[in-house]
């Protein structure tokens, strides 16, 4: 048991992460366009930053096990790491804009949707280009 754990800690602990941002992002996407009706669009970039802030802040010591913080590693970590979840979240507000906004598809649904597509590439490009060992 404990080889399994140490051979998959980290996408275990990624998926627990990525499972509490998910949560933080679809409590904020629904909060902006069912409470405050927001656009999908709008709430969805506003879920995104709250979502951003909440997956560095975890996934950093926690899934990554980076403990340094000093200025440098900081820096440039979180440069890289702002670059991938813009990628993955101008995909995502694209998407959703396209089938909420202008289809007028389900919104939790598709947000839903789009946030499984996003840990998959949120991991692929934290593992491979942010926190690389």
């Amino acid at each position: 048991m404990k080889k399994l754990w140490e051979k998959y800690a980290d996408i275990l602990l990624y998926l627990f992460f990525g499972g509490l941002t998910t949560v933080v992002s679809l409590s904020v996407y629904w909060a902006c366009g069912h409470l405050l009706d927001l656009s999908a669009t709008v709430s969805n970039v506003i879920s995104w930053i709250g979502a951003v802030a909440f997956a560095f802040v975890t996934n950093k010591p926690f899934v990554f096990k980076s403990h340094d913080w000093s200025w440098k590693v900081l820096g440039s970590e979180l440069s890289k790491f702002l670059g991938c979840r813009i990628g993955s979240g101008v995909l995502e507000t694209a998407v959703i804009f396209v089938t909420v906004d202008v289809l007028l598809w389900n919104d939790m649904l598709m947000k839903i949707i789009m946030q499984i597509v996003v840990v998959i590439l949120n991991y692929i490009g934290s593992k491979l280009l942010v926190f690389r060992k």
